[in-house]
């Protein structure tokens, strides 16, 4: 198998393992700086590049470059004629154009020549953003440039003149053809890092099509993905606002990084690959550092703990997303109007606010490392180690102090990796931690709720013990003394003296009877047979029998024997639920008969009440106070009421969990 750009790359660094990040992001700065350099072998400079299939010398070997401001007018002749004197300078030996902050226009002169024995078809490509680049040519017996191409990575792949993630611009050359070549490139994003190849367009397409997983950028992109996916699944069962600032910190570094490497010119729509590049590579990073404040915030508790610093870093967020929406506004009005003092102000600005968002990391981070809550901060510091460093060799790189790469595709989506992998364990601990401290914090309520309940219960038997009483001690006796006296010698006489009084007399006492029956039945349903003493079979049983008195209906009380040993609430939860169900039945049914059966059944209570009544009709059982304050009650014990009516009779079912 053929290595990617075989003329370009016979020299670069393999990929290394993934478990090596660590000891490579650590030795990269070393390693990318002069001094490590200076061990390299002397940089070969030729006068012609070879090109040839399948490899060749890298273009650096062969390149000069030129830079000069944006304001001048671009002439590739005058260009040939600085050549001539000798302004132009040979590359850095970096395999690629590194001039890190420069905000000029930059020239590239190569001679090339085909040394091939058939008529070949190159692309010369850029494989970072440029707001405009051209590619001129000048063939041997020509005595001026001729433009072959021009461009702009604002204008998404598909519609390039060659569509690539790349800017690629399209030459051919004749066996043993021998050609100078020109490239204008115009980057105003305020960093010139161009990594540019020139190869075959078969090799070209060869090596696109291979390179989402040649790079890891399958599985890496698939990842990012999944992470920020299973932190919205988070977010679902526990509405934690750490992860939605998790997947905007995920999507704002991912976007950053497809853009370093044109996955986004391939992979997004154009109007949306446009609104990016307005809003600014590198302000992408701003604003996944803004996010990743907020979470570390959120993660640390610093609002608790640490309130100026807390506020430090809202502030701080706050201006770096401001900044952004200042930077989208007015950055693509600045180049298409070139001014261009205010485009460097806007990117010195984004250098000096993105480096100050970090070092805020690393202050809140060391600050808490010295307070009681170290470990918690030593867990987060793991995680932003990883991704620090990551940027740290990228960000060198970005202002030209190195040109260091240690993997695939580059230390800062590997950095990513590790930081995400990290942090997605923390946040699932906090997860579950979450999920443990709701849990206590529901038990509380609950305890506090039955609490609560037991206490009103126990109000409500005291008030109805006090009125039971009250009906039998007091409104009882008056009532028993009142038919006495009705029934006295002396009142007998004087209503036998006409047949009217006499029929008044024996309605009245058969008034006072029933009202007497009635007082007592209310008494008894109110409050036990024997009160403090009475069981809850014996209880039932007793007012079974005083509802017996009255002849019609004939009222039946089953009971289980064993209800006798169930709790003390739970059995005047069933007393009250009975006597209710029963009481409805004898005034409401009409029936002739009412069975009432409480027995314990697998975990649960049953209390069943039927009755041989017309049933409700066409009322509404939910509308009477007794069902009401029934399915209340069972509710309240996590029970639930069934209730079956027809024109033949009732039969309400109550479940109680024991």
């Amino acid at each position: 198998m053929h290595t990617p750009y075989p003329y370009l790359t016979s020299n670069a660094t393999r990929p290394a393992a993934p478990w090596l990040l660590v000891l490579l992001l650590l030795l990269g700065s070393w390693l990318g700086s002069p001094a490590a350099r200076g061990a390299e072998a002397p940089h070969i400079v030729r006068d012609t590049l070879l090109l040839k299939d399948p490899k060749g010398p890298h273009i650096s070997e062969a390149y000069r470059y030129y830079t000069e401001p944006f304001s001048t007018p671009p002439d590739p002749e005058r260009v040939e004629a600085l050549w001539r004197a000798g302004k132009l300078q040979p590359g850095p030996w970096h395999k690629t154009l590194n001039l890190g902050i420069l905000h000029e226009r930059v020239w590239m002169r190569l001679v090339v020549r085909n040394t091939d024995p058939e008529r070949l078809r190159f692309l010369w490509s850029i494989f970072n953003f440029a707001d405009s680049a051209a590619l001129y040519c000048r063939r041997t017996g020509e005595t001026k440039f001729t433009r072959l191409g021009a461009g702009s990575s604002w204008v998404p792949a598909a519609d390039r003149q060659f569509p690539a993630r790349s800017l690629s611009f399209p030459f051919a050359l004749a066996p043993g053809e021998t050609a100078v070549l020109l490239l204008r490139i115009e980057v105003h994003t305020g960093g010139v890092y161009l990594p540019t190849y020139i190869e075959t367009t078969e090799h070209f397409l060869a090596w696109e099509m291979n390179f989402p997983f040649d790079r890891y950028w399958v599985w890496l992109l698939g990842f990012y993905l999944g992470s920020a996916l299973f932190s919205l699944v988070l977010y679902a069962f526990l509405r934690d606002r750490i992860y939605l600032w998790y997947v905007t910190y995920v999507a704002c570094i991912t976007l950053f990084l497809m853009m370093e490497d044109g996955l986004d010119a391939m992979l997004l729509p154009a109007g949306l690959y446009r609104v990016l590049w307005s809003v600014g590579q590198y302000n992408l990073m701003m604003l996944a550092a803004a996010a990743g404040i907020r979470i570390m915030q959120l993660f640390l508790r610093l609002r608790a703990g640490w309130p100026r610093l807390h506020r430090t870093g809202n502030w701080l967020a706050g201006l770096a997303v401001g900044f952004v929406v200042l930077y989208a506004g007015l950055y693509p009005w600045a180049v298409r109007h070139n001014s261009l003092l205010l485009v460097q102000i806007l990117n010195d600005a984004r250098e000096v606010l993105l480096l100050t968002v970090f070092g805020y990391g690393w202050v809140a981070l060391l600050a808490l490392i010295l307070s009681p809550r170290r470990r918690l901060a030593g867990y987060y510091l793991l995680t932003y180690f990883f991704f620090i460093v990551g940027f740290a060799l990228f960000w060198l790189n970005h202002i030209g102090l190195t040109s260091f790469n240690p993997i695939y595709p580059n230390a800062l989506a590997w950095g990513l990796f590790c930081e995400l992998l990290v942090l997605s364990a923390l946040l699932t601990g906090r997860f579950r931690h979450t999920l443990r401290h709701n849990e206590r914090l529901r038990t509380r309520q609950l305890r506090q709720r039955n609490l609560l309940g037991s206490r009103l219960i126990a109000a409500q038997e005291e008030e109805r013990e006090q009125l039971a009483r009250e009906l039998h001690d007091a409104l009882g006796p008056n009532l028993v003394a009142l038919n006495m006296a009705w029934q006295g010698p002396a009142l007998q006489e004087a209503l036998a003296t006409t047949p009217a009084a006499a029929a008044v007399g024996r309605q009245s006492e058969l008034l006072l009877r029933h009202l007497y029956d009635s007082v007592r039945s209310m008494s008894h349903s109110l409050l036990p047979a024997q009160p403090g003493l009475g069981s809850l079979v014996d209880s039932l049983q007793a007012l079974g029998e005083l509802f017996n008195l009255y002849g019609t209906p004939a009222v039946l009380i089953r009971c289980d024997p064993g209800l006798n040993e169930l709790p003390a609430p739970l059995q005047l939860a069933t007393y009250r639920i009975a006597a209710e169900l029963l009481n409805n039945a004898i005034r409401h049914a009409h029936a002739t008969e009412v069975q009432v059966r409480v027995r314990p059944s697998n975990d649960r209570l049953e209390i069943v009440v039927q009755d041989n009544g017309r049933g409700f009709g066409a009322a509404v059982p939910e509308a009477g106070i007794g069902l009401r304050g029934v399915k209340a009650r069972a509710a309240y014990l996590r029970g639930q009421v069934d209730i079956n009516s027809s024109p033949q009779g009732t039969t309400v079912l109550v479940l109680l969990p024991l």
